[in-house]
């Protein structure tokens, strides 16, 4: 880690009463958050390059990969974590600042304007099929994340958030992710029944047909219940899967009725990457991680444990922190300006873009994650979320590791030295 950065890096909760309180303290990162919106300009900037000289900027048509798998995974590795906190005082202050809710919403017409240029780029017969692929890339990229401004935006009880959210996952058709996420996911979030949290042995191609189907089955369920219960049917002008579904039409056909029908391959396309690559934050979030079930046959409440954390500070800062999944998840509401680092919550090796292409290559995954799923619960493999159609072969596979792994607990715990004692 960097040096620099450590200095500044509190260990826990507790370590932030020596910050001052409320009104006194000041967000330290407030600027930096600017990056978020940033990004579909840089990505607009990189485009209106390539439109000017194509043959000499040619790599600027796949300024979203360059950026996603390379630039910000090299910064979090560079730059480092940041484990600090806001005190609690001063929470109720940072969520009542409009500066971070203008923040967020800041990101959709830069992203519009990105996705009407790509189009634009992709439809011309002089532009060549390399570049046009790379402009999919790279408009799905920036419209993957996209969908984490509408996750932002989708938590808040007001309906114009809730539209403006809808409108960030309109260019990648994935409305119905804010019915879903919000009432479905989670509610069974880290339980064999969620589509959306995957399973120890679970590839990511595996998982990604499940959480596909299973996310739009469960969002049209869930908006069936919600309108019954008003007294209306699934044709409503209220069904909020269809608002969505009218806003992806629209902006569809809009920007394929003014760059003409060879625009659509590129939105098609990037659309199916922005929203695989939503799925493959679903994946790395929860993977192998199980809430345990009670007496009464009820699963517990979620808590830190129950999600895959990291501090890498580019990622976050980008991502408006959704790598401190275990507090979103335990405050869903809670703005991400607010969200706090838990030391019992699992960490990942890397950032979130440090996982992605992990996540893409099953043996490299396992490699990085299983062991870590198995330390997390001590040996104690009967607590893991595992594929049902791998478990018995992992089971054995990791029979002698896990005994090993639970016999040091023991020995910690007899010591007294167990992590969650001394936390």
């Amino acid at each position: 880690m960097n040096a620099k950065v450590q200095t500044h890096i509190e260990p826990s909760i507790s370590t932030t009463t020596a910050r001052p309180a409320g009104k006194d303290w000041k967000d330290p990162k407030r600027y930096l958050w600017l990056l978020g919106p940033a990004l579909p300009g840089i990505g607009l900037a990189a485009l209106a390059g390539y439109a000017i000289a194509p043959k000499k900027l040619k790599a600027l048509a796949w300024t979203g990969p360059i950026l996603v798998h390379g630039v910000i995974p090299a910064l979090d590795r560079a730059i480092g974590e940041d484990k600090s906190n806001p005190p609690e005082s001063a929470v109720k202050l940072l969520e009542q600042d409009k500066y971070y809710d203008r923040i967020v919403k800041a990101f959709i017409p830069s992203q519009y304007a990105l996705t009407f240029m790509g189009a634009w780029l992709a439809s011309r017969k002089s532009t060549p099929l390399e570049d046009k692929i790379g402009l999919t890339f790279s408009v799905g990229a920036i419209n993957g994340i996209g969908i984490n401004t509408a996750h932002e935006l989708g938590h808040k009880s007001n309906k114009l958030n809730k539209l403006m959210a809808m409108a960030a996952l309109a260019p990648t058709g994935y409305t119905h992710f804010v019915v879903e996420h919000n009432f479905g996911h989670h509610k069974r979030v880290s339980t064999p029944e969620d589509p959306a949290s995957s399973k120890m042995g679970e590839s990511f191609w595996k998982f990604l047909p499940r959480t596909v189907i299973g996310g739009f089955k469960s969002a049209v369920k869930i908006e069936k219940a919600r309108l019954e219960r008003k007294g209306k049917n699934f044709w409503s002008i209220d069904n909020e899967l269809l608002q969505g579904w009218a806003m992806s039409a629209g902006f569809f056909g809009a920007t394929t009725l003014v760059c003409g029908p060879r625009a659509i391959p590129f939105l098609a396309g990037q659309a199916i990457y922005g929203a695989s690559l939503l799925e493959s934050v679903n994946y790395i979030e929860h993977y192998g991680l199980l809430r345990q079930k009670g007496e009464d046959g009820k699963y517990e409440r979620t808590k830190p444990e129950h999600s895959w954390n990291s501090n890498n500070i580019v990622t976050n800062l980008f991502l408006y922190q959704l790598q401190r999944h275990s507090d979103h998840h335990a405050h869903p509401t809670r703005s991400f300006q607010a969200l706090r680092h838990f030391e019992k919550a699992p960490q990942l090796p890397g950032g979130y873009a440090s996982m992605l292409l992990p996540a893409y290559f099953p043996q490299w995954w396992y490699e990085m994650m299983d062991k870590r799923v198995i330390d997390h619960y001590d040996g104690d493999l009967s607590k893991i979320n595992w594929d049902p159609d791998r478990k018995e072969e992992l089971m054995a596979k990791y029979a002698d590791y896990a005994a090993k792994v639970a016999a040091e607990a023991a020995t910690r715990k007899a010591n007294g030295s167990d992590n969650s004692e001394a936390a």
